[in-house]
């Protein structure tokens, strides 16, 4: 099993930041693009097929709103960072 899941989507790296998954890195390999890790976890997979196909209204789909501009402004800070 694949210890680590990884994505290119700034939008769905704050949905699952804000839905509690582990960012371990930011992999910036690419120079022109950068990928989010997160740590691997059985409900990943749920969250993002909410994130994908979830109703407007479901309440898997509901973030805490302080929650997503929490993530929102900690994944830009950690993107912006000077390595």
């Amino acid at each position: 099993m694949n210890k680590y899941f990884r994505t290119n989507n700034f939008y769905l790296a704050a949905f699952l930041f804000a839905k509690g998954l582990e960012l371990v890195n930011i992999d910036r390999t690419d120079t022109k693009k950068c990928a989010f890790v997160f740590v691997e976890t059985p409900e990943r997979d749920f969250l993002l097929g909410a994130f994908n196909f979830g109703k407007e209204n479901q309440s898997d789909v509901m973030v805490d709103a302080r929650k997503l501009i929490f993530a929102v402004k900690t994944l830009k800070d950690k993107l912006y960072q000077q390595f």
